[in-house]
């Protein structure tokens, strides 16, 4: 750390209350191994961000006195000697993280819910919270001040009013208004990226789906699945008038709250051609995980300007250890990447990270080597959301990579035209001036 921060452990009480610990200083970790943070590891906590508390699991920090490593099972006795509590946070977008909580998981009594969990300090000299993150996004549309719900709720429900048909708009208000999606309510809001869910099967169980568990009495999904496949109308009623009339207008297919929307290829063409029959305006995407090639030469072919393909691991290994795929292979996804490129869409990786199996030196290996044959655009480095140790078991790792913010200079340093980012783009900001140059971001623009 810097000699001019002193960034120290955070930890909780049973009722959640934080402290600081004035004994003890942060510590983090790489896949299963506790560190020190490096300084550039670090950021004041963003705007918007959330800390909670890792239950009935005690934190792990250095002692500032000997630099051993200690873990802290109860509060100090004049804090009233009470059960301690890890303390986690849960970086707005735009952020990636680059260290997870130090705590004992193998303590840890439940399985831990669906979310991106980071280490977070509190700086003494400063009297706030950093967090082990870097900026990955300059975007600043996704951010909370911007969703105010209290305008919202009367947008949606006109909207649902005027096309009580549409089922497709039903699902939107319930993700903009009970699961609180950005994107479903940037529809209503009429602005920026919108979403178009419309596949309610998949062909991959990942372990962290936020839609569909197998064994929900272990670890719920976040929301439920869409249950209907759109019709070609109800997807260009939503589509067509965002495209035609939204500022920095992208409609996405491939949601949260849905499978994949690669099985219904044949529905998104037809409804893409329908789109582009009556608006060129705007950025149609499409999100999936790839699993069909041929699908992507017909969704290029109708219309589609970009896609983002989700993997959490360039090595098949890991992939097939995370995504379970049924009836597809690792080399697919690969091929749809070559195929999307030689039809010149904006290409980009939804790379779910994870420290400790993202920052591996076979990993960044394996990833510039696909970054350079395929020409990869862009990655979206995006915080793998499910329990660290559920996580890690299945991937069957052992020991730890170089470091988050190490991996991301190396990769940016040998092909310096590979963009980072969280956000999908319009394709009048696919390669904007000075990308090239353009790392590292400032953690406060």
């Amino acid at each position: 750390m810097s000699r001019q921060k002193t960034i120290l452990a955070v930890i909780a009480d049973a009722d959640g209350e934080v402290f600081e610990h004035p004994d003890l200083l942060m510590a983090g970790m790489n896949g299963m191994t506790v560190c020190h943070p490096a300084e550039d590891e670090l950021i004041p906590l963003p705007e918007g961000s959330r800390l909670f508390t890792i239950p009935n699991t005690p934190p792990i920090g250095f002692d500032r006195s000997s630099g051993q490593q200690k873990t802290v099972n109860t509060l100090p006795a004049d804090w009233g000697g009470g059960k301690a509590q890890a303390v986690s946070a849960f970086t707005t977008p735009a952020f990636t993280r680059t260290l997870l909580p130090a705590v004992d998981y193998q303590k840890k009594e439940v399985e831990l819910t669906l979310w991106s969990y980071t280490a977070v300090g509190w700086c003494v000299e400063e009297e706030r919270f950093y967090v082990a993150a870097v900026r990955v996004d300059r975007n600043q549309q996704w951010e909370a001040e911007h969703f105010d719900d209290r305008k919202l709720e009367p947008l949606v429900r006109k909207r649902v009013a005027e096309q009580p048909d549409n089922r497709l708009v039903e699902q939107l208000s319930r993700c903009a208004l009970d699961y609180h999606c950005f994107a479903a309510k940037n529809m209503f809001f009429g602005r920026w990226e919108a979403p178009l869910p419309c596949s309610p099967t998949c062909n991959a169980r990942c372990i962290g789906c936020i839609s569909l568990q197998d064994e929900p009495e272990v670890c719920q999904a976040s929301q439920d699945r869409l249950t209907f496949v759109p019709t070609v109308e109800e997807l260009c009623q939503v589509a067509v008038p965002h495209l035609k009339t939204a500022e920095n207008a992208i409609v996405s297919f491939g949601q949260g709250c849905e499978g994949d929307p690669i099985l219904q290829a044949d529905r998104i063409v037809d409804s893409v051609k329908e789109m582009r029959r009556q608006t060129s305006r705007g950025t149609i995407n499409f999100n999936s995980n790839a699993s069909i090639p041929d699908a992507i030469d017909k969704l290029a072919e109708a219309g589609i300007d970009s896609i983002r393909i989700s993997l959490n691991s360039v090595q098949e290994r890991f992939y097939n250890a995370y995504y379970r795929p049924i009836k597809y292979h690792f080399d697919d996804v690969i091929e749809s990447a070559r195929r999307a490129k030689q039809h010149g869409l904006f290409t980009m990786l939804n790379y779910l990270v994870f420290p400790g199996i993202t920052d591996r030196e076979d990993e960044i290996e394996k990833l510039l080597e696909l970054i350079d044959s395929v020409e990869i655009d862009m990655i979206q480095m995006r915080n793998l959301s499910i329990d660290p140790l559920l996580y890690w078991k299945s991937m069957g790792a052992e020991g730890s990579g170089i470091g988050m913010k190490k991996m991301l200079d190396r990769v940016k340093k040998e092909i310096p035209r590979i963009q980072y980012g969280y956000f999908n783009r319009t394709k009048d900001n696919f390669y904007p001036p000075g990308y090239e140059t353009d790392w590292p971001l400032p953690a406060e623009l």
